[in-house]
């Protein structure tokens, strides 16, 4: 009797909690591939979760009337719109949807961000001390052919969703992934504490872009993929955390997504936590 008095003396409460529940099945559903058929240019899932984030979303935004407004009330929608945050979190991490299409179309958007990061690291080497430039330059000197496949690679697979191209992204986006990770661990070796913070942040830039793709891609994958990706990723990002730059990281995706830094950090963490449970 208790569960049923409760639900109706909070209502509002009570519903959040169920489209909080309806989003997150909708979510782990998405994530195994089930899609209860299409609707649209997406599926049933899909549509049911994003219909349930809105309602979330506009429940959080209630204003209590006039005169009753309280700050216990002021407090209820405070965490329902933390709710709504998380419910719109929960089913994707840098991607909409999680069709072959949607995810490539997504990785091609996030190439002119790549290719930028890749022309800064370009001209980094000339502006570091003359001790820094050559550690520099040989730890990022194959960024530039490292992201002009995987941009064609990306494009390849919008047009054409095949499992062959698939394997053919998995493959090098990790061993892209590798050579970042690596010339963190090289930047941090610069003695000049200027020329280190520096190309610390040039390198970070590609990294980000990289790793947003990642985890588009990792939405796509099976865990047997994922596991045969793992092998090869020898550098973890336990390994890089301590040279990472979680501003600039969170700064780069907001400005990507339009968003505030604080989701932006989110769906970072997010993200990262899925691939360090796969093994990276």
């Amino acid at each position: 009797m208790n569960l049923i008095s409760n639900i109706w003396k909070q209502p509002r409460t009570s519903m959040a909690g169920l489209l909080i529940g309806v989003v997150t099945i909708a979510g782990v559903l998405s994530q195994q591939g089930v899609t209860l058929g299409n609707a649209g240019s997406g599926s049933v899932v899909a549509l049911i979760s994003g219909i349930a984030a809105a309602l979330l979303g506009l429940l959080a935004r209630d204003p209590k009337a006039g005169a009753q407004s309280s700050a216990s009330g002021a407090g209820t929608t405070a965490k329902l719109g933390a709710w709504a945050l998380i419910a719109v979190l929960l089913p994707t991490i840098f991607v909409s949807g999680c069709s072959g299409v949607n995810v490539a179309q997504n990785i091609v958007n996030w190439t002119p961000t790549l290719q930028s990061a890749v022309a800064a690291v370009d001209s980094t080497a000339a502006i570091l001390d003359p001790a820094a430039a050559p550690i520099f330059t040989v730890a990022t000197v194959g960024f530039e052919a490292a992201s002009t496949l995987l941009v064609s690679q990306a494009k390849a697979y919008l047009a054409n969703p095949s499992a062959t191209l698939l394997s053919q992204l998995q493959a090098q986006v990790v061993n892209f992934q590798q050579q970042v990770n690596a010339s963190l661990l090289a930047a941090a070796r610069i003695v000049n504490p200027a020329s280190q913070q520096h190309a610390l942040a040039v390198i970070q830039m590609v990294a980000t872009a990289v790793n947003a793709i990642f985890a588009l891609i990792e939405q796509i994958s099976g865990k047997i993929a994922l596991a045969q990706m793992a092998t090869s990723a020898t550098i973890t990002l336990a390994m890089v955390e301590p040279y990472r730059n979680r501003e600039l990281e969170a700064a780069i995706v907001a400005k990507h997504y339009d968003e505030p830094v604080s989701v932006a950090k989110v769906q970072i963490a997010t993200a990262e936590k899925m691939e360090i449970q796969a093994g990276f």
